[in-house]
């Protein structure tokens, strides 16, 4: 737990946020103290301000920020999380008043990020993301920087002295997008690997906390961490299931998504959610129960477009439908279908759902194939799988799992129902 250092409490905070009409800012304060509170932070206030623009010296304005004080002082709060991205000249100006931390929501994902990461990719990503943005706010910072002691906001690997500069960070910069280079390498080999050995993929995409290492969980017992916290999981995870039709498919977790991410972890992740524009199929799960499933699911379909998944298969995976009050007004389909991860159910139709979405790569088959036609059997077994074998008077009957390649060969030999 991130607490203060001169008390075994945790650290109380105030958002505010500036309504402009960019965007709901209700909903979006709402989230902001989902992620302060997965932060371990203690929200004692909100304030939203509406105005016309922000503030170019203090985002909203000195009065406002005279009167937030009062309140700081009331709740006894020592940070204030603003739902913006903050100049570094924002930042000082604003501190001078208040005389407390600030962090903006940026900052805040990132801290969450730095706590999530646990694989050394996700950790240099982490970093680089925390480097960049950092860098244009060196300047005009000043003396603010020297708020930034422990605490939220200030975690993980990306820490930076106050006194580093520019030029240090540029360098730190370039050895991390050097090293992220040479996993992505590595990381494009194995999928190229995988799609040369017809390995099938299932990318699991959706808004953060909707259910998704819960589900890959249950079907894989993958063993992933799921709470119900923003951003449980950060890492991506794969496992493969076997499917109906005798098909394996490896189903690959990606990381959670979220209103107004922060550029640069767009930038950072792109090669992990790269896994979601190689896939052979997307499941786009969505939470059945939350009030702004559609929002969410806008969000998703938008950064899946930036990546290019438009012409991937989708499924639509409604989770949590034993919470969910209106589950009976979404109605299933062949691109959609209603589950519950937590008590496993619905899982039959989801399988079922993507043996239809997957390319045709093989077709399970009962064969007589006769003594004379051995090689054909073996042939079989190289290209696919044979599940079970019969020798009889006239042949081998055969339950397998035929490659596409041998469809129209094996076809003389199918058993006729």
């Amino acid at each position: 737990m991130y607490e203060n250092k001169t008390e075994n409490i945790p650290v109380k905070a105030v958002l505010a946020c500036v309504d402009t009409g960019e965007f709901d800012a209700e909903i979006s304060i709402r989230e902001l103290e989902e992620l302060a509170s997965t932060a371990e932070a203690e929200v004692v206030g909100t304030v939203i301000q509406k105005r016309p623009s922000y503030d170019p010296a203090t985002c909203m304005g000195s009065g406002r920020l005279e009167e937030l004080k009062e309140q700081l002082e009331i709740f006894k709060a020592e940070l204030v999380i603003f739902d913006h991205e903050l100049t570094g000249v924002q930042v000082r100006n604003i501190e001078n008043i208040l005389d407390v931390r600030i962090i903006d929501r940026t900052t805040l994902i990132l801290d969450i990020f730095a706590q999530r990461a646990r694989t050394k990719e996700g950790k240099l990503q982490v970093e680089l993301a925390q480097q960049k943005y950092r860098l244009p706010r060196l300047t005009g910072m000043g003396t603010a920087l020297s708020r930034l002691g422990g605490g939220i906001g200030t975690r993980g690997p990306g820490e930076t002295k106050l006194e580093t500069d520019k030029r240090h960070i540029r360098k730190r910069i370039s050895y991390l997008e050097n090293e992220l280079e040479e996993l992505k390498k590595h990381r494009d080999f194995s999928r190229s690997r995988r799609k040369k050995d017809g390995v099938l993929c299932a990318a699991i995409v959706g808004y953060t906390n909707v259910g998704k290492s819960t589900l890959l969980n249950a079907m894989t017992d993958a063993g992933v961490l799921a709470e119900n916290k923003l951003f449980a999981t950060l890492d991506t995870t794969s496992r493969s299931i076997e499917l109906p039709d005798g098909r394996s498919v490896m189903l690959i977790d990606t990381v959670g998504l979220i209103r107004r991410l922060p550029h640069n972890l767009i930038e950072a992740f792109k090669s992990t959610l790269e896994e979601a524009a190689s896939a052979d199929v997307i499941l786009n799960v969505q939470d059945l129960s939350s009030p702004e499933r559609q929002e969410q699911a806008e969000v998703t379909e938008q950064l899946l477009t930036e990546l290019g998944c438009g012409d991937i298969p989708r499924i639509n995976v409604m989770n949590k439908m034993d919470a969910a009050l209106d589950a009976d007004m979404v109605f299933e389909d062949d691109s959609t279908v209603m589950i519950s991860a937590r008590e496993r159910c619905g899982f039959d139709k989801l399988l079922e759902c993507i043996v239809r979405k997957l390319p045709v790569t093989a077709r399970r088959m009962q064969l007589l194939i006769p003594y004379s036609k051995a090689g054909f059997a073996g042939r079989i077994r190289e290209e696919g799988k044979i599940f079970s074998e019969e020798f009889v008077e006239t042949g081998t009957l055969t339950d397998a799992l035929i490659d596409v390649k041998l469809i129209r060969e094996a076809e003389q030999y199918r058993i006729k129902e």
